[in-house]
């Protein structure tokens, strides 16, 4: 098989490990989120470096809910310079505490929080802090890979080890899928296929349970479909007191 069907078929198998093992782990998270929209309270969503590219899916986005807040990792996305400085950055012990206290959740709210390896302090301390305060914490991680790797932290524990809920996003040890024949590296990272598959069962299982209370949940429509704006900007001005990124 030629590596990039073979990547196609990675992604099949992660994937439908996700729809066997997972689905209880997602729905928890989308009675948790439902339940925060519900009794008024907040929703943040964290990821360093590339993990931040689910955040990015969920704000935002056509069919996504209007109350996921982002928590901007400041000098770890992909717009610093040198770019290697992410991985430098994210194992900054204390980092992650004060990237949390600038946006003041409160007890009840909700933070999603994606890191694959689960392993670094920034991710590691916002999870910790957070459920300090009270805020119910979902993480995002791939068991395979942080049950094979040590702690940055000093308290030698990892993200799973301060979340309420953990979704396994099913992405191997090291996140590399493909083994090139000839070459010792492998290629093709899943985390963010499976991690956006997740992100999204979220936020659809979310807009169920809503209409199923009877609640009309806020959810972008396409800027780009006629009505669109005029609809969107509805929602926003209705939902203005939970919506931190305007």
């Amino acid at each position: 098989m030629k590596p990039a069907m073979d990547y196609i078929e990675q992604a099949i198998n992660a994937l439908s490990r996700l729809r066997k093992e997972q689905c209880d782990n997602i729905e928890a998270a989308a009675q948790e989120l439902a339940k925060a929209v519900k009794e008024g309270k907040t929703i943040y969503s964290f990821g360093a470096s590339h993990s931040f590219i689910l955040t990015e899916e969920m704000v935002y986005r056509t069919g996504g809910l209007m109350l996921v807040n982002p928590i901007y990792p400041h000098g770890m996305n992909l717009f610093i310079r040198p770019i290697t400085l992410t991985s430098q950055l994210e194992r900054v012990e204390g980092l992650g505490q004060q990237f949390l206290d600038s946006v003041k959740p409160q007890q009840g709210d909700v933070l999603l929080i994606a890191s694959t390896s689960g392993r670094n302090c920034v991710a590691i301390d916002m999870a910790k802090v957070a459920q300090e305060k009270g805020v119910k914490v979902i993480g995002i991680t791939s068991l395979a890979y942080t049950d094979g790797v040590s702690s940055r932290h000093s308290t030698g524990k990892k993200v799973k080890d301060f979340c309420d809920i953990v979704i396994d996003n099913c992405a191997p040890y090291g996140d590399a899928s493909v083994a090139i024949q000839g070459f010792e590296q492998k290629a093709g990272p899943l985390s963010t296929v499976t991690g956006c598959a997740i992100v999204n069962q979220i936020a659809v299982s979310v807009v169920r349970i809503l209409v199923e209370q009877g609640i009309e949940p806020p959810v972008f429509m396409s800027a780009n479909l006629d009505g669109g704006d005029a609809y969107n900007k509805k929602h926003l001005e209705a939902n203005k007191d939970r919506i931190k990124y305007l």
